[in-house]
């Protein structure tokens, strides 16, 4: 960026995600408007080729997403930015990405579906599909922002993960999220912390492209360093190869699985407010979670123990956070702008006599916190 931004900057979500993308070290973004994701991809228009990146708007979000990985192979940090009917058309490059391990940035900014569905009203109801929306068994990492501020700073967070494990990672935003502006304070460059993949060590003769560190995540060469690196989307040996090897196949998947695993300290993340002597806990995220700092709030003024739980990691499901609040707890509510999504996943961990009650809505409107708060004190 041309100016340093360390005063505090009257912005819209979309364009945190664009400054937190910049600042994080994005060179490379492909993609094609769509609402409400379309600012992402025209202040990256102006922004890429000040500081020596490319910008590329393509034909459709597929070639967008084909784009993405190339460029990373390429050794760029790339992403790309889209909602519900391009994020369906990534799906099948996105199990490419997962399956090469290449590492970059999808931004769904989520509307009402599905197909064409409601283009600018906020919905939540790509959850599941972000998580399990392409084929087969895959790592990836699911991220969602609920301010202007977690556009900037999660954004950030996005590409650090993607970089170190080798893993797409995705960054759920909504269309109120997208369009909110916050006056908020973007960090110094020297204050951010920016993680880069792990280049090979040994010379290219000696380079195995899918042999796996000690956290089973392996070095990554850009293509035409020098370092041989065999690509393909069949599951395939240490040096890309494709295999038919039992063995090999089982091993393959298992570090896919484990790189994620061992990561979970670093990968799952969440905010809690008022959960020491809470009794009844809200579990929210994305914009809803906003409205519900403020029912909890309301609530306590009203007697009833609440405190909330805002989950930025969607998956790897946070259990280990979620099922202790969930034992302390005698209810717990999760309010979403879909049918249940995640509550299905709170549901799964709960091992206790929680109650767990659902709040959705799916026309549409945005749930306001006094939706929230009449649920919560019949709770």
């Amino acid at each position: 960026m041309s100016e340093e931004p360390t005063k505090r900057q009257l912005l819209q979500g979309n364009e945190a995600i664009v400054h937190g993308a910049m600042a994080v070290g994005c060179r490379f973004f492909a993609g094609y408007p769509i609402t409400p994701a379309s600012e992402i991809g025209e202040l990256l228009s102006v922004l890429l080729p000040l500081a020596g990146g490319t910008f590329i708007q393509m034909e459709d979000e597929i070639a967008g997403m084909g784009a993405v990985i190339g460029a990373s192979l390429a050794g760029l940090k790339s992403m790309t930015a889209t909602s519900g009917p391009g994020f369906s058309l990534i799906q099948e490059n996105l199990g490419f990405a997962c399956v090469t391990e290449t590492p970059c940035v999808v931004v769904n900014v989520m509307r009402g579906g599905p197909s064409t569905g409601l283009p600018t009203n906020p919905a939540q109801g790509d959850v599941q599909m972000a998580r399990w929306g392409t084929h087969g068994d895959h790592p990836i990492v699911v991220l969602a922002v609920s301010s202007v501020e977690d556009c900037f700073s999660i954004t950030v967070k996005a590409f650090n993960i993607s970089e170190k494990y080798r893993v797409p990672v995705i960054i759920l935003s909504d269309e109120v999220v997208a369009h909110t502006r916050e006056c908020v304070r973007l960090p110094a460059t020297k204050e951010i912390k920016v993680i880069d993949r792990i280049r090979p060590s040994v010379p290219p003769d000696w380079y195995k492209p899918y042999e796996g560190d000690s956290r089973g995540v392996p070095p990554m060469a850009a293509l035409g360093d020098g370092h041989r690196h065999h690509i393909t989307g069949l599951i395939h040996d240490e040096h890309g190869f494709p295999t038919q090897n039992p063995k090999e196949i089982e091993s393959f998947h298992k570090r896919l699985t484990s790189k994620i695993t061992k990561g979970f300290p670093d990968i799952q993340m969440s905010r809690g407010f008022f959960l020491d002597d809470a009794e009844v806990l809200v579990i929210a995220y994305g914009a809803v979670a906003r409205s519900a700092l403020r029912a909890v709030e309301d609530a306590r003024q009203h007697g009833v123990k609440a405190g909330l739980l805002q989950l930025i990691t969607l998956f790897p499901f946070p259990r280990g956070t979620v099922a202790p609040l969930l034992k302390q707890c005698r209810a717990a509510l999760v309010p979403e702008m879909n049918m249940g999504q995640i509550s299905r996943e709170v549901q799964r961990v709960n091992q206790s006599d929680c109650r767990v009650a659902k709040h959705n809505r799916i026309d549409g409107k945005f749930i306001t916190p006094l939706e929230i708060f009449k649920h919560l004190i019949k709770l």
